[in-house]
């Protein structure tokens, strides 16, 4: 007889209504730091627009997007507990993902994998999309959503949930 884990891991958060509001409060705070930041450090302000202009025009958009991007790697994780026996993970994978990504191998894996599709769905969400209207110059805006994807991958799905309980 096989017994599931009652406790869900961190990256799960992204799904719990609860705490949903802190999850995209977070992330927020963090994109709009991360876009003034990109701000400065390319000096878009050479591009003939304004912080408040580049920030009003491009936050919400990377918020929406960004969000979306880490549901798409946490729907990686979720698919791959759900459809433990069907896609051939054993219940010591799945657990490790869920509760301790580094107690096995493969969950860590599996993990970098899942935010390396939310890393690259933040990229090209940002590149195609986002920035499109405030930065013309494509080389410059292949910078900015490289720099967004990279600091605001999903670095929470490393952390083991056994640390949180």
């Amino acid at each position: 007889m096989k017994t599931y884990n009652v406790i869900f891991p961190i990256w799960f958060l992204l799904f719990f209504p609860p705490v949903i509001f802190i999850t995209l409060f977070g992330n927020y705070v963090i994109d709009s730091i991360v876009l003034i930041v990109c701000f400065y450090l390319f000096k878009i302000s050479n591009s003939k627009i304004n912080l408040k202009t580049f920030y009003k025009k491009s936050i919400l958009k990377v918020w929406l997007y960004g969000f979306l991007a880490d549901i798409l790697g946490a729907l990686i994780l979720f698919l791959c507990i759900m459809l433990e026996e069907k896609i051939g993970l054993s219940y010591e994978i799945t657990s490790a993902i869920s509760y301790d990504p580094f107690s096995h191998p493969l969950a860590v894996v599996i993990i970098l994998i899942s935010m390396l599709v939310a890393s690259y769905f933040i990229f090209l969400f940002n590149y195609k999309i986002t920035l499109v209207p405030v930065i013309a110059e494509a080389r410059l805006r292949f910078k900015v959503a490289l720099t967004i994807a990279i600091i605001t991958t999903p670095w929470t799905f490393l952390l083991p949930t056994k640390w949180f309980y």
